[in-house]
């Protein structure tokens, strides 16, 4: 008998029939799959776009939180408290420790119109006598401003702040300085004397001060070495720049390092006042969200009469004689001021404006007469620049 080798048995036609089967349904499965795969990495490019979105804003969208506040009565700020503040694209947080008799309530009459103008927040401690803080003050100190609202400038009369140290952002520091025995002279005789808003002021601020201290001559107050007169009284700048340590407060080259230092790591300007029309000027360029339009307000009529009221009254100079030994303890402060001085002006040229003409090479003859009487010579790091200006040059204005 002759096999039929052409046909299909029933248990081949059952195996294809069962494989089509499994082949649909794999092809089924694999669409399934591949659509699943594709919602997940959809959610996750969403998930992560929306992550991006919540970190540049500072917070959720406000699309989430009016979804939040529909599906529930509690929202997002009832159950995690409000969003992180929102970084700005310009220096949100600006701290101005003015130093004293440096033209500082000039300046506070001008930030006052400025924070009305531009929505800033302006924050002027009415502590005056306190700028050496302990540890526990500086925390408090520090916490407190960090968290005023942004963008903000604070002020106040205090030492150089290093927020770092408390694991808290530096802020922007700016700050003006003057001629440190313009300076003093401007002080000695405010504390006495008061400015032009009423010389009767001045029994308000040192209702304990006698006679013969208020009245007591400059002169004899340097010449004869009182304590208001000498060190560390007239060691009195660079502490507010080289900070809260114990050595800062002692006169020498190792705060002065410190306090050069600060400044060139921390402080976005440290203007002269002898040019304040400058240092306005480089404030609107430098920090224009908030000294925007200042020097017109300070040009304006207006202004100037508020202005004129700060000048301190019955100001003189003292003797040559005193001021040579003024000079001579002050030396360290005329190392920072030329230091400042020198930094300005840099400032200044780089921006495009022109610096004053310079002084001539040679020092004043008082400043030769003194080098031959101080009793040691000053060590190289300690040597001052002789291009000071003369005697009459210590004439401050107001």
């Amino acid at each position: 008998m002759m096999k039929n080798f052409s046909g299909s048995s029933p248990n081949n036609n059952k195996h294809q029939t069962n494989h089509r089967r499994y082949s649909l349904v794999s092809a089924a499965a694999l669409r399934v799959s591949l659509r699943g795969y594709g919602f997940c990495m959809a959610a996750l490019f969403l998930f992560c776009f929306g992550s991006l979105f919540y970190q540049l804003n500072g917070g959720p969208p406000r699309i989430l939180l009016d979804v939040r506040q529909y599906l529930g009565e509690s929202t997002y700020l009832d159950d995690h408290g409000p969003p992180a503040p929102r970084v700005l694209s310009f220096p949100s947080q600006v701290v101005y420790n003015r130093v004293g008799k440096c033209g500082s309530r000039t300046v506070v009459i001008l930030l006052r119109l400025l924070a009305e103008k531009h929505q800033f927040n302006l924050v002027s401690s009415d502590i005056h006598n306190k700028t050496r803080l302990t540890k526990h003050e500086q925390v408090d100190l520090v916490k407190n401003i960090s968290n005023i609202p942004q963008p903000f400038l604070y002020t106040r009369h205090v030492h150089f702040l290093n927020f770092t140290r408390f694991r808290i952002e530096q802020p922007v520091y700016i700050n003006i300085i003057r001629d440190p025995i313009n300076r003093f002279l401007s002080n000695y005789f405010f504390r006495r004397f008061g400015d032009w808003r009423g010389e009767q002021n001045h029994l308000i601020r040192t209702p304990g001060m006698k006679d013969d201290e208020r009245y007591l001559d400059i002169n004899v107050c340097i010449l004869e070495n009182y304590p208001e007169c000498s060190n560390p009284k007239v060691f009195y700048i660079i502490p507010y720049f080289c900070g809260q340590h114990p050595q800062c407060r002692e006169p020498g080259v190792w705060a002065l390092e410190r306090a050069k230092q600060n400044v060139l790591e921390n402080y976005l300007l440290v203007g002269i006042l002898e040019e304040l029309e400058d240092v306005l000027l480089l404030l609107e360029r430098l920090l224009p969200h908030y000294f925007t339009g200042v020097l017109n307000i300070y040009k304006s009529p207006d202004y100037r009469k508020m202005g004129n009221m700060t000048g301190t009254v019955r100001k003189h100079t003292p003797t040559l004689e005193a001021l040579q030994v003024l000079y001579h303890r002050m030396r360290y402060e005329y190392a920072f001021y030329n230091f400042i001085r020198d930094q300005f002006h840099l400032i200044k040229r780089k921006i495009g404006l022109k610096s004053p003409s310079q002084p001539p090479a040679y020092s004043p003859a008082f400043l030769r007469e003194l080098a031959l009487r101080t009793p040691e010579p000053l060590d190289e790091d300690e040597e001052l620049d002789a291009d000071l200006d003369d005697a009459n040059g210590w004439l401050v204005h107001p």
